[in-house]
């Protein structure tokens, strides 16, 4: 059973949903019904789990009761239907604060004329918007019609009807393939399309089309990269919508329409690692899910190592080496401030929100793992156990034990597919003998600094700065900004990377830049660490206090109850 919904899909299983909602800008919210098709396999109550939602009736039932709110899990929708009952549909409204969707004003977008909507259903969101049976190890297929404000164009992870243009008629969709609820995602405004090849193209707002076609245009040699090691590409089209910028994550990997951040446009596809791990997903975590929360690892794991043989394969292996040291230094800091529990791969949520579980951990450890297994037993052989693992997974939901079992019959290896793989999935830190990346290009850049930087940095990547800027113990600040000017970068790894430094070391020019950044970008990645560190001094605190009392109300609802437990 997955602790984090109320439904009992071991008794009534809901396998397919017709959704038909308006989406009022006025109200900020979603009026509308969903048509809930189950099977039965015991029982006369079909349960499915709703928050914060109003719910007028429901049809083809013989009665129905929302059930006590949980300040976690929301409150459960008890259905009773009759033996001879295979559907019923529920006619609801969304609350204008619900945790799973954004309501942006025209001034919150890039265009400034137009409101804007989206939706972000992951880990336990989707309950906010739709009362379905909210668990990852629950897969639908679903249509929707979806009506609009006139003029504005609406999308989803979905296969799209021919009358989506933003004319004010019901524009359909449709999602054959059965996915989890996490997965099911809605967005409407200004947006124009711009084709990257024959099955992948970009939404975004008119004002940003030309930087994110450009920045994305290698999007079609990703997909074949990955194809031609771990099998076909089974989602039909592979789309990317750019967000505006109070969008918590660096993307949500939902089928048929990635939805990005705007903070990865830097203009020379240095941060496009992030659309190799969004495509990624498309075979691990889509293809094949976690069942629950504590198996989170399985999803992000696995597509953290796909992401970095997308990029060798396309940009070449010292790009993925450099990503990959980068990252492994990011979970040791990570590891370092968690508890215990929580730098295992699977971790125990009962209790607990599952976003508590969305960590460096089950991404950076879960990928190591991965990497140290190919080096066990070659990269051959483990390619075709990956191959053969999404085939005979493809559109279930799994838990680590069924990985496990897989694992040990189709790869036995007395080196590592022992005791000792359940070190690393149960215990936390890191155990000995892993894989570990290396950079020679990281090896030259710790070598060239303080020589004449005139000389030997002109030509470096995104990823060299990163660790240039990680290894200044401690900064000259001053001088580092006069040489290279990264208060004005217009890279936003760089730039938070810098805006970090600046707090920790207390260089006041910076100062600005950290508000104008806090007050104008809602990543969650960005966000956390800066609140973090302004709150660790007297002067800090009042600061971080003043900014989020006026940009609180642009970040999703996401990061501000990630900010709120910071700043309080």
């Amino acid at each position: 059973m997955d602790v984090h919904s109320w439904s009992r899909p071991d008794q009534i299983r809901v396998r397919h949903l017709d959704l038909v909602l308006k989406v009022d800008f006025d109200r900020r919210i979603l009026d509308g019904s969903v048509a809930l098709h189950f099977d039965r396999l015991s029982g006369d109550e079909l349960v499915v789990d709703t928050r914060d939602l109003t719910i007028h009736s429901v049809e083809n039932a013989e009665g129905f009761e929302l059930g006590e709110a949980d300040p976690i899990l929301g409150a459960p929708l008890r259905i009773r239907v009759a033996r001879s009952v295979d559907w019923v549909r529920v006619h609801y409204s969304t609350s204008p604060t619900a945790s799973g969707l954004q309501w942006l004003d025209p001034l919150q977008t890039a265009g400034k004329r137009h409101p804007f909507l989206y939706t972000q259903s992951q880990a336990i969101h989707a309950r906010s918007w739709i009362p379905l049976q909210d668990t990852p190890g629950v897969r639908v297929t679903f249509t929707a019609g979806i009506l609009t404000r006139f003029g504005l164009r609406a999308v989803m992870g979905a296969e799209m009807g021919a009358e989506n243009d933003g004319d004010g008629k019901l524009q359909a969709f449709r999602m054959d393939q059965p996915i989890p609820s996490y997965l099911i995602a809605l967005a409407s405004g200004d947006l124009a399309f711009r084709s990257l090849g024959p099955r992948s193209g970009v939404y975004a707002e008119p004002a940003l089309l030309e930087a994110a076609a450009h920045e994305f245009e290698d999007t079609e040699a990703m997909i074949a990269a990955v194809e031609e090691m771990y099998g076909p590409y089974q989602w039909g089209r592979y789309d990317l919508l750019v967000l505006p910028p109070s969008f918590p994550f660096g993307g949500m990997e939902n089928p048929r329409l990635t939805f990005t951040t705007p903070t990865i446009l830097a203009g020379d596809k240095s941060l496009v690692s992030l659309v190799a791990h969004e495509l990624a997903h498309s075979w691990s975590g889509n293809l094949v899910t976690n069942a629950t929360w504590s198996d989170f690892w399985l999803n992000e794991g696995f597509t953290v190592y796909l992401e970095r043989r997308i990029l060798e394969k396309v940009y070449g292996r010292e790009r993925a080496e450099m990503e990959a040291v980068l990252a492994r230094g990011e979970l040791d800091r990570e590891m370092a401030r968690l508890p215990p529990g929580d730098c295992a791969l699977h971790i125990d949520l009962a209790g607990r929100d599952p976003d508590d579980g969305c960590t460096l951990v089950p991404y950076e450890k879960g990928a190591l793992l991965l990497r140290t297994i190919e080096h066990s037993v070659g990269r051959a052989r483990f390619d075709a156990f990956l191959r053969s693992y999404f085939e005979c997974f493809a559109f279930r939901s799994i838990t680590t034990a069924e990985f496990l079992d897989y694992l040990r019959a189709e790869l036995p290896n007395p080196v590592l597919i022992s005791a000792h793989i359940d070190e690393w999935i149960f215990r936390p830190g890191i155990p000995q003998g892993a894989a570990e990346p290396h950079s020679d290009a990281f090896t030259r850049v710790e070598a060239g600094w303080p020589a004449d930087t005139g000389k030997w940095s002109g030509k470096w990547s995104t990823q060299e700065w990163l660790h240039f800027l990680r290894t200044q113990l401690p900064p000259d600040m001053a001088r580092l900004d006069r040489e290279f000017h990264f208060t004005g970068s217009g890279n936003s790894e760089i730039l938070h990377q810098w805006l970090l430094m600046s707090v920790k070391a207390g260089y006041a020019p910076a100062y600005p830049k950290v508000e104008e950044f806090l007050s104008s970008v809602g990543r969650r990645k960005f966000l956390k660490p800066l609140y973090s560190e302004l709150m660790k001094t007297s002067e800090g605190q009042e600061r971080a206090r003043r900014i989020y009392a006026g940009a609180r109300a642009g970040y999703h609802p996401i990061a501000q109850a990630a900010i709120d437990a910071v700043v309080s």
